[in-house]
């Protein structure tokens, strides 16, 4: 009997890894895995990861082939070419863009931001996306997203209807086996507790608010740590200087973000707009105690464990983080309950399901009801 081909979209590889390509490394690596274990969900299909020619990311699999392929690249690769290369096959999208004329495939989207958030995007972005967004709800026959939240906004900007799109969470284990770094803190000066942020650039991201928050609180003993991207004279109110008790660590590396959320007192996140929220969760599995946003997919994500915010105001913001960081009693209540909702998260989880709506697609949904525990007794 000939294997179902699933196709991959793998022009993610040439990208740097933002949240979108994370899901992306992580589903497909555990995929890898299942293959590897010999796993009922993945019996009768062979994977095969599509990709431009040039330079790429390693994915990182082991039974899982990667292909490079074609002439063109970027948009013209993934809209004339792919559909082409995939035609015996089942095509998987993994990361918000897919080609328009291909029928047989599944495309995650995992937000609504270009509606949610439009000021975040150029007009060219914005365009695009709507068209490719409304069109591939339209033409897809599967259509997953990361909460249930991004689900509802789907189907109301884009007219999906609800009996093609399926929520499947992501995970959080890459941020515990990504090692630390435990030197890293002492080498940046960091002796005294602090408070961390992670992000991105985006103004959607609300760091203008992070800062603010610092201003209103003052040095209480504590530092402020803000890691990534960031641009520190954006982030300064055009009244007031930064004090010392603000630190922005430009661009980490995972082992060192890894020991910066271990170490941390306290994780802020007021982000305006979220699908799923990767920093939140990866702050909650390593045992950090979370002020995050109520909005969007947020406390979707983080339940009852963190304590919430209004991302829009900063006096707020304060509030919450002195609320942690003066009660060393909550911090280690927070710290359990981040934990114990960390773990309802798991890539191997997202895995499954992801496996179960391509079979349901693929070969019917009846032969795909395969649970996560009848795979694992099969191979018993």
């Amino acid at each position: 009997m000939t294997n179902t081909k699933i196709y991959v979209n793998g022009r993610f590889l040439k990208a740097s890894v933002t949240g979108v390509q994370r899901y992306a490394y992580e589903l497909l690596r555990t995929i890898d895995q299942l293959i590897g274990q010999d796993d009922l969900a993945v019996r009768g299909y062979e994977f095969i990861v599509l990709a431009p020619k040039g330079e790429i990311h390693e994915l990182g699999t082991t039974n899982i082939e990667v292909r490079q392929v074609g002439k063109l690249s970027g948009q013209l690769w993934e809209q004339i070419e792919l559909p082409m290369l995939a035609k015996n096959g089942f095509l998987l999208n993994l990361c918000n863009t897919a080609p328009l004329l291909k029928r047989k495939q599944a495309v995650t989207l995992h937000d609504a931001a270009v509606y949610s958030v439009p000021d975040t995007y150029s007009t060219v972005f914005k365009l695009w996306y709507k068209l490719m967004f409304r069109t591939l709800g339209k033409v897809s026959p599967l259509i997953l997203t990361c909460s249930e939240n991004s689900k509802k906004e789907l189907m109301l900007h884009c007219g999906i209807n609800e009996n093609k799109i399926r929520v499947v969470y992501h995970g959080k284990e890459h941020v515990l086996q990504s090692g630390s770094a435990p030197d890293y803190p002492a080498q940046q000066g960091l002796e005294r507790p602090f408070v961390l942020a992670v992000s991105s650039r985006s103004p959607n991201k609300n760091f203008r608010s992070i800062v603010r928050a610092a201003e209103l609180i003052g040095d209480q003993g504590f530092d402020f740590v803000i890691a990534g991207g960031t641009n520190p004279k954006i982030f300064k109110s055009e009244d007031a200087e930064l004090g010392n008790h603000v630190r922005h660590m430009g661009y980490v590396e995972d082992e060192e973000l890894r020991t910066l959320y271990d170490r941390a007192a306290c994780f802020v996140f007021p982000s305006f707009y979220e699908g799923f929220g990767f920093p939140p969760l990866e702050a909650m599995a390593c045992g950090c105690p979370v002020v995050v946003s109520d909005t969007a997919s947020l406390p979707e994500v983080c339940g009852d464990a963190v304590l919430y915010c209004d991302p829009n105001r900063p006096e707020d913001i304060a509030e919450k983080i002195n609320t942690v960081m003066q009660d060393p009693e909550l911090q280690r209540v927070m710290k359990q309950k981040g934990l114990a909702q960390a773990a309802r998260f798991s890539w191997e989880k997202c895995a499954y399901e992801t496996l179960a709506e391509l079979k349901a697609h693929t070969i019917g949904r009846h032969a795909a009801t395969v649970t996560h525990s009848e795979s694992r007794n099969a191979q018993a």
